[in-house]
């Protein structure tokens, strides 16, 4: 043997000595944290051998439903981390809405984080990364994160992991929004029968302006819910939103219909950057509000009812015309029927004079989970999703294996009770989830075959209302009106191809906008009020989008255009 020969032997018993060595250190190094096993996908759902903590920044929800003694510490969703992965939750902090953001702030500001809070505005993200006071997700989501809860974030092609991603690292666990196009117009059907209106006749599930605006003439004119003091159509202040989730009393489907996107970023052919509300196509959208306003047809009130007065006014039988996505009924309509044991809705899409239905993407992302950095279990937060975005939502036997977990479920706890409050739902999950009830329903299906927990409690609900609907309880009426009629809508609308895509370009923040922007919205708010109103013309529009350049929106777009580039 020669001298090379004995060098090379030499050589690889070394490396295999080191790797050797590596190996047992790192499976000593993860004992300390995780069961015996070193497979990913059983890690995914490790058990601490010992206990630990994590604290979390709490954002909550006006009615939990939470049973009697249970807490958003210590609930069923918690008890069961702490089963399952040996993780005891602490609330450093909980709020809601506003109150929620002030303790965020508090905590960047004091560099107190909670080991994991959820952050709903990108420009905190952004924050939280440029001061270095969260920890980078990659390696543990590529460790931990399960394959269901990888294939979820691949269903959106990367449009929801970019969001959260700074120099090709994953700082923050994003929530994803799915599509929920279009904004619905929710009408009484029980008041459309009883003043024998028929509207869309040939049953394609849209309905024309012409119409909308003779439903609400009627309606105020007959007024049907008995009130005194009927009013046509209500809308909010603020008018638009940029996300039909966020879509509920605003004239967000009415500006669609004329190819008007107000508040989105888009892109013309030729690549130029434009802002959606100060289009010719709102500005017609906008003079026919006002129209309505000027006929009684509108809210006369206009301009001064909070969303509280607004709900109201349905709830007293003032109006039976409201806008807003296909979960509505579940949160807000609900609360109509409670008070009124004959309301029915029926839900529609204004259609362009195509007869499209014009709609826009959401943003693919909706809040953030960051952990801390220096906590010494980054790995937990994506534990944690497994068990609620994989394990739960794939379970058919979640009566059995955590019958807590299930009685929430049946009995509608919100969903914020859950340490994370996002959802991370797979792009396509509205419509595979609605195929699934309406085959359920049908008796296609076995209630078990459903893919999820929501889904196969949600097939009861409506079952129980198709068997005795005058007589069913709030929440199976709630279900069957989001569900087979809201998301029935959708699937209809999708399946004969009838929505018109846009695609906005934008969601980000640019140096203007975080100098310029509360001014321009502003400035926006206060124009399409007075325009709507008669405080000013329709033909002050223009002027309008002439200060709003002038003001910032100019060198936004410029900024915009380059980020693209």
């Amino acid at each position: 043997m020669n001298n090379n020969s004995i060098v090379k032997q030499i050589t690889v018993l070394m490396l295999i000595s080191i790797i050797s060595f590596s190996l047992v250190a790192c499976n000593d190094k993860d004992s300390s944290k995780v069961t015996e096993s070193t497979e990913v996908g059983e890690n995914a759902h490790g058990k601490y051998t010992e206990e630990i903590t994590y604290t979390l920044g709490r954002l909550t929800v006006q009615n939990s439903k939470l049973p009697e003694g249970d807490t958003y510490e210590n609930n069923a969703y918690t008890r069961y981390v702490k089963e399952k992965l040996n993780a005891v939750c602490v609330d450093a902090f909980e709020a809601n809405g506003e109150d929620y953001d002030r303790q965020v702030s508090l905590a960047i500001s004091s560099g107190d984080l909670p080991d994991m809070m959820r952050v709903g505005d990108k420009n905190i993200l952004d924050e939280l990364v440029e001061n270095d006071l969260i920890a980078d997700l990659t390696e543990v989501y590529d460790t931990y994160g399960s394959d269901y809860l990888k294939s979820i974030y691949d269903s959106y092609d990367g449009r929801a992991l970019d969001t959260a991603m700074y120099d090709g690292k994953l700082m923050a666990l994003p929530g994803t929004n799915v599509d929920s196009a279009p904004s619905e117009v929710w009408i009484r059907q029980d008041w459309l029968d009883k003043l024998d209106i028929i509207i869309d006749e040939d049953g394609n599930g849209c309905i024309t302006i012409e119409e909308l605006e003779m439903v609400a003439k009627t309606f105020r004119e007959k007024d049907p819910g008995n009130s005194g003091n009927p009013i046509g159509i209500p809308l909010a202040y603020w008018l638009n939103s940029n996300d039909y989730g966020g879509s509920n009393h605003c004239m967000t489907g009415i500006a669609n219909a004329f190819g008007a996107y107000p508040k989105l970023w888009l892109q013309d052919e030729g690549g130029n950057i434009y802002y959606g509300s100060t289009t010719k196509e709102t500005k017609e959208a906008l003079g026919v509000v006002k129209k309505w306003y000027q006929e009684g047809i509108l809210d006369p009130q206009f301009g001064t009812r909070t969303w509280d007065d607004i709900t109201a006014l349905l709830i007293n039988g003032q109006s039976g015309i409201v806008f807003g996505a296909w979960h509505i009924p579940d949160w807000l309509l609900n609360n109509i029927r409670a008070m009124d044991n004959n309301a029915v809705f029926s839900a529609y899409v204004i259609e362009d004079e195509n007869g499209k239905a014009n709609v826009f993407h959401n943003n693919a992302s909706n809040g953030f989970i960051v952990v801390r950095k220096g906590y010494e279990y980054p790995e937990l937060a994506i534990k944690i999703a497994n068990i609620f975005y994989d394990e739960f939502a794939n379970s058919k036997t979640l009566a059995t294996d955590a019958p807590e977990v299930s009685k929430y479920h049946v009995d509608a706890v919100d969903g914020a009770t859950r340490p994370f409050n996002i959802e991370i739902n797979k792009y396509t999950s509205l419509l595979d989830d609605y195929s699934d009830i309406r085959r359920g329903v049908n008796g296609e299906i076995p209630i078990e075959e459903a893919r999820t927990v929501e889904s196969r409690v949600i097939i009861e609900n409506v079952t129980k209302y198709l068997k005795d609907y005058e007589n069913s309880n709030v929440t199976d009426w709630a279900k069957y009106h989001s569900r087979m009629k809201g998301v029935a809508l959708i699937e209809k609308l999708t399946n004969e191809g009838t929505f018109n895509w846009v695609n906005p370009v934008f969601w980000g923040t640019t140096d203007t906008m975080k100098t310029n922007w509360a001014n321009l919205e502003k400035l926006e708010e206060e124009m399409f009020i007075k325009i709507i109103i008669g405080a000013t013309s329709l033909d002050e529009f223009d002027a309008f989008v002439n200060d709003w350049n002038k003001q910032g929106g100019a060198q936004i777009i410029k900024e915009i255009q380059e980020t693209l580039k």
